[in-house]
């Protein structure tokens, strides 16, 4: 499968340092950080910067990269994965793919930069599937790992993956926290080729004996910015030094910054970089607005957007706040959920089925949605408090415009927010759309599509599958599965369990 060829790819990044280190011709590699990649500052003052406040200059490819491709039948992949691609109608691939995956079926490392949306999940899942094809993983020893931040994340990548993977033979687990850890632990003891996983779920069952990763040889990194921000670089790094060290690597992200590059300059060997999307994530399809409202007005504003005729995810800082505006929407008239942390993953997946089935028509949520939830068709989102920097700001417009959509990336300003989102557009490298609006103005309707409520109440109920059966012998709590047949003491305890597994894992 690895090719001889090699030719420059014109899409790599030129860094300012170039990386040690040896291509993949020899049996083992050297990880030596010896590299330092400082990044290329300019004092230009130019429209759109040319590297975002806190970003690094990525290495310099030493083996030159394969060229790009213009289809998937170019690409030296199993028949059945390319039938299967044929069947779901992808014939041609999106610029991250067309210009990784050469590379990645080649056996190189890779790191590619691509706002969310950009197909990255194929993009480095199809290289793995195709690499791990034809082997048969031993009970509790995956044979490629993909790493990611969040549940939703882990869930998106195992769906998109799925049919993909049932076409070449490969067994997929799913390892999240928030879920039943025995049945992922079982899941593991079964075979499985390939695990999606978050780093603290996955930690747990290696420390209980039910995971092992010395026969990794694939090892993706997706999102890996988030995964960084969120704390997650002790384990990450823990479980990087447990794989197998002549293995692949692969780390995609939406922005590269210092941390990022603590990961790149320790266990990337002259990776072949790419950055198909500007690090700012500015996207033709997209606009960007600045609505400035007065504090008075920001409620009732907030109530009629939410109220217009389609779909839209409302962003707020923390999870009270969400649940409040939830409830006063459900009074107003507006079918919204509520979408955070201190949910259960039953009632997160549930909630998100319905936004995408058009049963929930708001989505309130916090930054728990911003990454690894694709919906399609979703055309505003609407940061009803402002993002705490660039990043979060472009990773939650990320839910619109996605695969070629247009949509429009809306955030409510009040008089003394302005002067910080000014300076957080500057860093993300965008021009906005800046409008005074005020509840009931035909601006407001104009860009947003905001009317006036029902004000008749509306309860949105939960599907059937998950009511409460009448008259069954056992029945449940609140928490769902916590009393099955079980005294109450054990299913507190269970129950106690699950709780401190899900703030360690998520």
């Amino acid at each position: 499968m690895n090719r001889v060829t090699r030719t420059n790819d014109r899409r790599s990044f030129t860094g300012k340092n170039a990386s040690a280190g040896s291509g993949r011709g020899g049996g083992s590699r050297s990880r030596t950080p010896g590299r330092s990649n400082v990044a290329d500052r300019s004092n230009g003052h130019g429209r759109r910067p040319a590297a975002p406040q806190g970003e690094f200059a990525p290495p310099k490819t030493i083996t030159p990269a394969l060229p790009a491709v213009a289809s998937f039948a170019e690409l030296d992949m199993p028949a059945a994965l390319l039938r299967t691609l044929t069947g779901l109608g992808m014939n041609e691939p999106f610029p991250i793919q067309a210009a990784t995956l050469p590379n990645s079926l080649a056996g190189r490392d890779v790191l590619g930069r691509g706002r969310t949306g950009s197909g990255k999940t194929l993009a480095f899942g199809l290289a793995v599937l195709a690499r791990t094809a034809g082997r048969r993983a031993e009970p509790r020893r995956p044979l490629a790992l993909v790493l990611v931040p969040t549940r939703e994340l882990a869930q998106q990548v195992t769906d998109a993956l799925t049919p993909y993977a049932r076409s070449v033979s490969l067994r997929l687990a799913t390892v999240v926290g928030g879920m039943s850890i025995g049945r992922q632990a079982g899941a593991l003891r079964a075979g499985a080729e390939v695990v999606v996983a978050t780093p603290g779920r996955l930690k747990d069952l290696i420390d209980r004996g039910d995971c092992r990763l010395d026969q990794v040889t694939a090892t993706v990194l997706d999102e890996a910015d988030q995964m960084t921000d969120m704390g997650f670089m002790p384990q990450v790094t823990a479980l990087l030094d447990q794989v197998r060290p002549d293995g692949q690597r692969m780390l995609f992200s939406a922005t590269l910054d210092r941390n990022v590059d603590r990961l790149v300059r320790r266990y990337l060997s002259d990776p072949v970089v790419h950055s198909v999307d500007p690090s700012a994530g500015a996207v033709t399809t997209m606009e960007h607005h600045l609505l400035h409202v007065h504090e008075a007005d920001k409620h009732r504003t907030t109530t009629e957007i939410a109220a217009r005729d389609g779909r839209v995810i409302m962003f707020l800082d923390t999870k009270h706040a969400v649940d409040r505006l939830t409830r006063h929407l459900l009074n107003s008239g507006v079918r919204a959920a509520a979408l955070h942390g201190g949910k259960s993953q039953p009632q997160r997946t549930r909630t998100l089925t319905q936004f995408k089935s058009g049963h929930v028509t708001v989505l309130v949520a916090t930054n728990v949605a911003a990454r690894g939830i694709h919906v399609t068709g979703l055309d505003l989102v609407v940061n009803v408090d402002p993002p705490a920097d660039h990043k979060d700001y472009l990773h939650r417009g990320g839910r619109t415009a996605r695969a070629g959509e247009s949509g429009s990336v809306v955030t409510l300003v009040t008089p003394d927010q302005r002067r910080g989102m000014r300076r957080l557009m500057a860093s993300a490298g965008i021009t906005p759309r800046t409008t005074q609006v005020s509840p009931g103005e035909a601006e407001l309707s104009r860009i947003t599509g905001a009317q006036a409520p029902s004000g008749v109440p509306v309860v949105i109920a939960a599907p059937a599958a998950d009511r409460p059966r009448r008259g069954s012998s056992s029945p449940r709590g609140r928490r769902g599965r916590a009393g099955q047949g079980r005294p109450a003491g054990e299913a507190s305890r269970r129950t106690a369990q699950r709780r401190r597994a899900f703030d360690s894992a998520a």
